[in-house]
């Protein structure tokens, strides 16, 4: 196996970790918002868009995977590919097979009371989800955990990018050539959508397509960044109100498919433009934590939920305050324990195991030599 490349410098924008946070959050309520009926309904209604937290990750990965590794690629070549994929494997696979494990747990013992659904959770799919393809166009359908269809289609965009840092580079092109190239793209997933409603339709069907167009889009939004980060104001303040209109025209019935990307898009830029401002909110140390433990919330919620309800829930569709409040405690834990006993550990080892293998390999080929 190659070795990996050394971990890239960490640049890290707090106020973009501390919305990752309130992301993961917003797709929790997401999945939890039809047993909330004592809720308002605009409320509801605002939870129920929660899924479009999905695309503002989409942007992120591919805005902090520009800035974190397109240069090393492009210096490195071809040699440096086996390290970023290996890299973003230990960074998203470990956990994703604990809960997976863990959800296939729950169905054996589902099964053995006779409550196997054979349509959620088919066994035939399991190595689908082992390698990270169970969104890559070979179902119609979400299945085991429902939240992990995103990771799916993450691992195609870091495989796809190794291509794409090669052929382009951001910095050569003009800014507004940048832009044009943003707004191309954005127009680019609508057409991809082909006339769906809202953008989390058919997931089985457009989720590739949704993540890998955002993906690059985030790429493009870094480039911009590092061109206007010195002198942020203005271009903060443009990317602000390009936001406020992309959002006034979905109040007033524009396609989801195009304003909502166009306005995440603008907000991202604005974001990382004003990291580090005095003062930011996003920057609180309990948010940016949010952030910090934040892959952790979005895998495991789902079937935290499915366990709640099967443990202690009759009405599914009524479920109580006190055990709503009961699941976020539960949901906070869970995504600190996960963080910090099974995600960095997994993350850590997995990135200092080819190092053991070269040591291993150069141990076996001295004692070979000495024989």
């Amino acid at each position: 196996m190659a070795a990996p490349s050394p971990a890239p410098p960490r640049y890290e924008l707090r106020a973009l970790t501390g919305m990752r946070g309130i992301a993961a959050w917003l797709v929790v309520l997401f999945h939890i918002r039809l047993s909330l009926d004592w809720l308002p309904p605009a409320v509801i209604a605002l939870f129920a868009k929660g899924y479009l937290a999905v695309d503002f990750f989409f942007l992120l990965s591919g805005f902090v995977i520009w800035l974190s590794w397109s240069e090393r690629l492009r210096e490195g070549g071809m040699r440096a590919v086996p390290g970023f994929l290996w890299r973003r494997l230990a960074r998203i696979w470990p956990l994703h097979i604990v809960m997976l494990g863990a959800t296939l747990a729950l169905v054996l013992a589902l099964a053995a009371t006779g409550r196997h659904d054979a349509g959620h959770y088919p066994y035939a799919e399991l190595p689908l989800h082992v390698l990270l393809m169970q969104t890559w166009g070979f179902t119609d359908h979400l299945a085991w955990n429902d939240p992990s269809w995103s990771i799916s289609t993450e691992w195609a965009a870091y495989l796809l990018f190794t291509l794409v840092a090669f052929a382009l580079d951001w910095r050569r092109v003009p800014s507004w050539a940048v832009v044009a190239a943003i707004v191309a793209l954005l127009a680019l997933l609508h057409v991809a959508m082909a006339g769906a409603p809202t953008l989390g339709t058919d997931i089985w069907i457009f989720g590739l397509r949704r993540c890998l167009i955002e993906f690059a889009v985030g790429g493009a939004l870094c480039s911009l960044w590092e061109r206007w980060r010195d002198a942020p104001l203005v271009p903060a303040l443009v990317a602000i109100s390009c936001a406020v209109v992309a959002f006034v025209a979905k109040l007033y019935g524009q396609p989801e498919t195009l304003t909502v990307p166009a306005a995440f898009a603008a907000a991202l830029l604005a974001l990382a433009l004003t990291s580090g401002m005095r003062g930011n909110p996003l920057e609180i140390p309990a948010l940016h934590y949010l952030g910090e433990i934040s892959y952790a919330t979005y895998l495991s919620h789902f079937l935290l939920f499915v366990i709640v309800k099967l443990a202690l829930i009759d009405d599914v569709h009524g479920i109580e305050p006190i055990l709503i409040a009961l699941y976020l405690v539960l949901m906070l834990g869970t995504s600190v324990a996960l963080h910090h006993l099974v995600e960095r550990p997994a993350q850590d080892w997995m990135n200092r195991f080819p190092a053991r293998l070269r040591r291993t390999g150069n141990a076996d080929q001295a004692a070979s030599s000495s024989t």
